[in-house]
């Protein structure tokens, strides 16, 4: 019985290290070519953060530097819409003496 051939496993080219990046580079740049009609049009970024049993009267005695008590426990990310449409999740984060949202995850 004649021995076996070795299995040859297929050649497979990979493409220069520099071709790789100018062709990612294109894309990007194709990408933004065809966002660039609509990058200046104006859009509504909202963050939404439920308030349970918030009233009307609440809402009236609001002053600058009220501070408003929510069940959403601060670990949980918050849902970013823009234009009433779920983007993104985020969570709260300090910037100096600001409040800021960091995006965790696009969807």
């Amino acid at each position: 019985m004649p021995a076996a051939a070795p299995a040859m496993s297929p050649v497979v080219a990979e493409k220069p290290r520099e071709t790789a990046e100018l062709e990612s580079r294109e894309n990007r740049e194709n990408d933004e070519s065809l966002w660039r009609p609509v990058l200046g049009l104006p859009c509504l970024l909202t963050v939404d953060l439920p308030l349970p049993n918030f009233k009307v009267a609440d809402f009236l005695t609001l002053k600058s530097g009220s501070v408003l008590a929510t069940n959403w426990r601060l670990a949980q990310d918050i849902p970013l819409r823009i234009n009433g449409t779920l983007i993104a999740w985020a969570e709260f984060e300090g910037a100096g003496a600001r409040l800021a949202v960091r995006v965790t995850e696009l969807t």
